[in-house]
């Protein structure tokens, strides 16, 4: 039996270090070098970041614009803020047009966006205060154009991007009682919100010359170049239209950053708006204040005697630049009606021609027949075409042309006189004769062009059948029917014509038979003949009646020329601008022509102008006024038409001594020129005489 052995315990060493083994197979051991690894990597990484800053640059400047606009249009957007429009000054700086604020009570979107209710029960507590149907202030805080929103002008037209006017016109002691309890009212502000004020309507109305502002369509803001926007509010008549661009300045801008619902979270970027210009004119609040005063007691005269007086005009210019010192329309309207917004009811009857069509401007944008105002203009024309002025010519009762009687319509027959008192009784006749002579020598029927004809010569040359380029809107050109006109007219409605020369006028034989017959009897000779230029024709021009037409405003350029020895000076209304800076910048007067007249012609006029107000037909309207102060000189007109009542004229100017105003006057349906315009100048002369 083997026997058992006892190990040995083991010695307990230290352990130094492991001595390196050898390679298998005698292969020497070797270190691993992973710096090419490193290099790649570090080359990766630096072209990504350059790749990234490159980048980065390219967003940044390259293409800085392209992102903002597209971070604009997902993120931010801009709110317009109109500046504050400029005022309308008479020409001693009296505000006719000025702007004053309205209290507005505003409720943030965010607000109503956030209440379970979408705001309900604030709007309501908001309406109990201010003393306004809910249903009103409910329907303002949904947008135009959302579906369920109420019809405008309920819902709210303007930006989804700033605080929803709920009502304006607010008492601002009960608007801002809802500031004190902002636990009641939370996101409920109170601003003032800039409007047209009108500081002289008691005295001035001037609706026709001062325009109107309204809001802005597709057109303004496409041809604005981003000057307007499309709920900005922009001149739409008179001098606002005219003007706009001056008045309006520039907007401000606020960039405001939007959460997914559209609620403004915060304001990036605001731009200040910039006032606009002051617009001072050449009109006299007392001057102005006087016409509109003297066309409401014409008309109530002219209907007191029975006449219709359906309209009137009064306009006044400086004959020596052609300033527009007053210009009045009657029927006028009040022009705080378009303050807020016009109601449907409202413009219904501003445009109806019933109540006058109040928004028409007689003054440039109606057109009458001038009647004998026209004389001064044919005066000259047959002292051209052959006649002396210091003859003597016979004023009969009537002229016969053919086989029609042409009657001495103002006045009696006075047989044989002088040039001088056929102007001043305002005998037609003479006239006829001028004309009908003229015609002859020119051709008669056969003479196709109107280049012999001295009557339209002279009316072309005080620039009459064009607009006068008055700095209004919607000016008439008014219409001088000579032979070319003829011809157009007859052929533009020769089908029209020749029908109704079969058919006649039945609707208007039903309560009118000899109204009816007349005009078919017209009909069937116009569908002939009705290119012709008669010698009926050249006779009613020469005392301004028959087609011819023109506005008051044109007949005053006329007698402007006349009174300043033949300067046509454009009419102006605007006299300067005034900056916010306090820089004015003066309008200077244009010069549109000259008119060129027979020898001895103008001083002519001058004298029997003023012999009409001394002792010719307007002596009676002009008794007891202070002439040796005032010497005045103008003409009387009585307008005929047929189916109406006369249309009553007279332009003037004065004083005679140093022409300084010419005034015209129309009263359409107001019978003589004599009854209704002439006294309605006396009082428009009563105050020009107290001016300095």
């Amino acid at each position: 039996m083997r026997a058992a052995t006892r190990r040995r315990p083991r010695r307990r060493t230290t352990r130094g270090p492991i001595p390196q083994r050898s390679a298998p197979w005698g292969r020497r051991p070797t270190v691993r070098d992973h710096s090419p690894r490193v290099w790649v990597l570090a080359l990766v990484v630096l072209c990504f970041v350059g790749a990234l800053l490159g980048r980065l640059g390219q967003v940044q400047i390259a293409g800085h614009a392209d992102y903002r606009a597209a971070a604009a249009t997902v993120n931010t957007r801009t709110v317009t803020e109109a500046a504050v429009r400029g005022r309308i000054l008479d020409r001693n700086h009296t505000p006719l047009v000025d702007n004053t604020t309205e209290t507005v009570v505003t409720v943030d979107r965010a607000v109503l966006a956030d209440s379970a209710d979408g705001g309900r029960d604030l709007v309501k507590r908001v309406a109990q205060v201010v003393a306004a149907p809910f249903d009103q202030l409910w329907g303002r805080t949904q947008l135009c154009g959302v579906a369920g929103a109420p019809p405008a002008p309920v819902c709210w037209a303007g930006s989804a991007y700033v605080p929803i006017p709920l009502v304006s016109g607010v008492d601002p002691r009960k608007a801002l009682s809802l500031l004190e309890r902002p636990d009641l009212y939370p996101g409920v502000g109170v601003s003032a919100l800039p409007v047209r004020d009108y500081p002289a309507e008691r005295t001035v109305n001037a609706a026709h010359l001062l325009g109107y502002l309204g809001r802005s369509d597709a057109d303004d803001v496409r041809t604005s170049r981003g000057a307007i926007g499309d709920l900005d509010l922009v001149g739409r008549s008179g001098l606002e239209q005219q003007y706009d661009r001056q008045l309006r300045g520039a907007p401000g801008t606020t960039i405001v950053a939007v959460d997914p619902r559209g609620i403004v979270t915060g304001e990036l970027e605001h731009s200040d708006p910039v006032p606009g210009e002051d617009l001072v004119t050449n009109l006299d609040a007392r001057v102005q204040s006087a016409a509109e005063k003297a066309l409401a007691t014409a008309v109530a005269g002219a209907r007191r005697r029975g006449e219709r007086a359906d309209s009137a005009a009064a306009v006044v210019l400086d004959v020596t630049n052609g300033a527009v010192v007053a210009a009045a329309s009657y029927p006028s309207y009040d022009p705080q009606v378009w303050t807020g917004g016009v109601g449907v009811r409202e413009l219904a009857r501003l445009t109806d021609p019933r109540a006058g069509t109040p928004l028409v401007s007689r003054v440039t944008s109606a057109a009458f027949s001038p009647a004998s105002t026209f004389k001064v203009v044919s005066l000259p024309a047959a002292v051209a075409a052959g006649n002396s002025l210091g003859g003597t010519y016979n004023c009969t009762s009537s002229y016969t042309i053919g086989n029609r009687r042409f009657a001495n319509f103002e006045s009696r027959a006075y047989g044989p006189i002088s040039l001088r008192q056929a102007i001043e009784v305002s005998c037609d006749t003479i006239f006829y004769d001028f004309a009908y002579r003229s015609w002859l020598a020119q051709g008669g029927l056969g003479a196709t062009s109107d280049t012999r004809d001295p009557f339209v010569e002279m009316a072309d040359r005080f620039g009459l059948g064009r607009r006068t380029g008055i700095d209004l809107p919607g000016e008439q050109a008014g219409r001088i029917p000579d032979r070319r006109w003829k011809q157009d007219q007859w052929e533009q409605t020769r089908v029209e014509t020749c029908k109704r020369a079969r058919s006649g006028y039945p609707e208007v034989a039903a309560t009118d038979p000899s109204r009816a017959a007349y005009l078919k009897e017209l009909a069937v000779e116009n569908c002939r003949t009705g290119f012709q230029f008669r010698a009926g024709d050249a006779a009613n021009f020469a005392i301004g009646q028959g087609d011819i037409t023109v506005t008051p405003l044109q007949m005053a350029q006329v007698y402007a020329a006349i009174a300043n020895g033949g300067t046509l000076w454009t009419p102006q209304v605007a006299r300067a601008f005034v900056t916010p800076g306090g820089a004015t910048h003066p309008v200077a007067p244009v010069k549109a022509g000259t008119v060129a007249f027979p020898a001895g012609t103008l001083a002519f006029l001058h004298g029997a102008l003023g012999g009409v107000v001394t002792k010719g037909t307007a002596r009676g309207a002009f008794a007891g006024f202070p002439l040796g102060q005032w010497p005045v000189a103008g003409k009387t007109g009585t307008a005929e038409a047929f189916g109406k009542q006369d249309t009553s004229w007279f332009v003037s100017y004065a004083p005679t001594t140093r022409p300084r105003y010419a005034v015209a006057v129309v009263v359409s349906q107001g019978g003589t020129g004599a009854q209704a315009a002439a006294p309605a100048a006396r009082a428009i002369h009563d105050v020009l005489r107290t001016l300095r």
